[in-house]
């Protein structure tokens, strides 16, 4: 995307933003952090900078690790929750993979996905971080993983950033917004020349699977040719209960790079 282009999509952004809530709710933040830096029995708590504002990051160590995965968690949650995150956090680091699962923008758990994009410069900025992190700290590969809204926020970032800075995207459960709440721009997959996996539930939100063949062919137009789509069977959209079977796919694709 050329400066101009970038500069337009935040534009857009902001005059999203001016008719809804803006600013994330930090103090619901701080609690969740609070919470969970106390409970972490896997991995430590990183705090990182993004505009002028610290957010907590849970980084796991691999021995000899083959890289280290940026993990982006869906809307309202944390980057210890339960279902999704936490067994891809801890499951891959016994694949041989870092992982550094990062605190994305909340608001009030009733918010709904038009709520949440007036967030996404915000998110732009914490994946950023998580990213230059990951490249200047620890060795190996990067690769980009983000569940539900977290792939919201990460096709906001594409939109803005060269994914070149990564290795590859694995996005789960993309597509998934709220009754009479479209998404505002198809997701930019055809430019993204990086591997991409896209992963949903056999289960999955009806927009997800209905968005799938779309998403499908976009992938297959940017022509990377170890990029894949799979349907992890019998999940639902948060894998409750299925995170393992959810990681075991990421891994596979990730052995095959």
């Amino acid at each position: 995307m050329t400066y101009l282009n970038r500069l337009a999509f935040l534009f857009s952004l902001f005059l999203f933003s001016i008719s809804t809530a803006y600013a994330s709710d930090l103090e619901r933040e701080k609690r969740m952090a609070d919470e969970i830096v106390d409970a972490i029995l896997d991995g430590d708590a990183v705090f990182l900078k993004a505009n002028d504002h610290e957010f907590l990051t849970i980084y796991t160590e691999a021995e000899e690790a083959r890289g280290t995965a940026v993990i982006l968690h869906g809307r309202g949650f944390h980057p210890d929750w339960q279902d999704a995150i936490n067994p891809l956090r801890v499951g891959l680091v016994e694949s041989g993979w870092n992982t550094l699962s990062v605190q994305m923008p909340v608001l009030e758990k009733q918010a709904k996905y038009y709520d949440y994009i007036p967030l996404f410069p915000e998110a732009i900025s914490r994946i950023e971080a998580a990213i230059a992190y990951a490249r200047e700290n620890l060795k190996g590969r990067v690769v980009l993983i983000a569940h539900s809204c977290g792939a919201h926020m990460a096709m906001a970032w594409a939109d803005t950033e060269s994914f070149e800075t990564i290795d590859a995207y694995v996005g789960i459960g993309m597509g998934a917004t709220d009754y009479k709440q479209p998404m505002k721009q198809p997701f930019p997959l055809d430019r993204i020349k990086v591997p991409v996996l896209d992963v949903y539930a056999e289960n999955d939100y009806p927009a997800v699977i209905k968005m799938a063949p779309e998403r499908l062919r976009l992938i297959e137009k940017a022509a990377n040719n170890k990029s894949a789509q799979v349907v992890v069977a019998g999940a639902e959209h948060y894998y409750i209960d299925k995170g393992d079977a959810l990681t075991q796919v990421i891994d596979q694709w990730l052995q095959s790079l």
